[in-house]
Parts: C-alpha cells; sequence; structure tokens
C-alpha cells in the first residue's frame, strides 16, 4: 500500500463520522473566518464585524453563539455602561489552529495549481 491508500484508510468509516464532527463545528463560510481574526487574540464584537466585511450582526452573533455552544470560543461580558463583550478561544478552540494551517496551506497549493491551469 502506498501512503495515501494508507493514510485514506484513516478515514474510514468509523473515522468518518469525526470528520463530520469537526465539519459540523467550523463549517460554513463564517466560522473559519471568525477563528482566523480570533487566533490573534482577543476581540470585542466590533472589532470581529470590521475584520468581515460582509457579514451581518446577526450571522455574527448566531455564528459566535455556535462556536461558544461548541466550546471553541469564550465570550466575557464586563458589566459597565456601555456593556462590553469581548470573545476568545477556549483551549479547545486553540487545537484548530493546525487543522486551519492545513487549510490555508492546501489552498494556497490549489490556488497555484489553478491559476497555472487557466494560463
Amino acid at each position: 500500500m502506498d501512503t495515501f491508500t494508507d493514510s485514506y484508510a484513516d478515514l474510514s468509516q468509523e473515522s468518518h463520522c469525526a470528520v463530520e464532527a469537526t465539519l459540523q463545528v467550523i463549517g460554513g463560510r463564517w466560522k473559519v473566518l471568525i477563528l482566523r481574526e480570533l487566533f490573534g487574540g482577543t476581540q470585542r464584537f466590533s472589532a470581529l464585524n470590521r475584520a468581515l466585511p460582509g457579514i451581518t450582526q446577526k450571522m455574527l452573533t448566531q455564528q459566535l453563539r455556535e462556536l461558544e455552544q461548541d466550546g471553541i470560543v469564550h465570550r466575557q461580558v464586563y458589566q459597565q455602561v456601555p456593556p462590553r463583550v469581548e470573545y476568545s478561544l477556549t483551549s479547545l478552540g486553540q487545537t484548530l489552529y493546525p487543522v486551519l494551517k492545513s487549510m490555508h496551506e492546501w489552498g494556497k497549493t490549489f490556488l497555484a495549481a489553478t491559476s497555472e491551469s487557466k494560463s
């Protein structure tokens, strides 16, 4: 067996559920981009909103709530006027860094390969 076949065997039906779980947590247009911003450190809602052009406040709120429910993001509310809310990655959320880094590297390879084929 070659390395690809060996690696593919790791994605058997049993581990396929793990891939689905990962996609459930980080899937969609915005979650990976939110995570990218939070890898840089704690962010306020308004900073996240500015960093993600095209996202509505409603969608950002929804995506942050889902990430919080999954234990990926921590929401800290400061009791002051006006209220201040900050978001950061939990220790579980920080473990997604290598996953996103791999996605970034694959994306660069893909873009290079597809731009060469269009030339």
